[in-house]
């Protein structure tokens, strides 16, 4: 009967013994993927100050003026699906670019409700010397990607962001 608990407590302490390692190559997994996301993070970060400090506007406020020398007339509406934020941040955002001078808004057209939006010199000078913004890189790169790794990132990505349970409404409509 000795022998036999012996046996079972080897047992136990290999299954012990497994289930560490894997929760410590787990553990590891985990604190690369956070490391990795820490890296696009501050990649962002440090270009956005970058562009601030070149061209005295922010990543996304330059990433808006490149959306308008692309498509220019374009209202609040399509120039926040554009940079996937919401529309009181983009008009929010548009107010300070018009403030310097860098945008336009115009009511011409028939229905004197619709605003179109275009850069006016300034902004088109301020572009012909500007870098592309962070998140046309970030878009690049996802671009890039094969659509398997992307639906991957995308699952992986969701999982994370379930298992955080983020509370604050419309986050992802907010620029970094």
């Amino acid at each position: 009967m000795g022998s036999k608990n012996n046996l079972n407590l080897a047992n136990q302490d290999s299954s012990l013994a497994k289930k560490s390692k894997t929760k410590t190559a787990r553990d590891d997994v985990a604190k690369n993927i956070v490391q990795d996301l820490r890296i696009v993070v501050r990649t962002i970060q440090a270009h956005s100050r970058w562009v601030e400090k070149q061209c005295g506007v922010s990543s996304v406020q330059l990433w808006a003026m490149w959306e308008l020398f692309a498509s220019p007339g374009q209202k609040v509406s399509d120039l926040s699906k554009a940079l996937s934020i919401h529309q009181s941040t983009a008009s929010n955002m548009l107010d300070k670019l018009e403030e310097k001078s860098l945008i336009r808004r115009d009511r011409s057209g028939p229905d004197q409700r619709v605003v179109q939006l275009f850069l006016t010199k300034s902004g088109s000078d301020l572009l012909s010397v500007a870098p592309r913004p962070a998140q046309g890189a970030v878009q690049d790169a996802l671009k890039s990607m094969s659509d398997q790794e992307l639906k991957s990132l995308k699952t992986g990505l969701e999982a994370l962001i379930n298992q955080m349970a983020v509370s604050e409404e419309g986050a992802a409509l907010k620029p970094i």
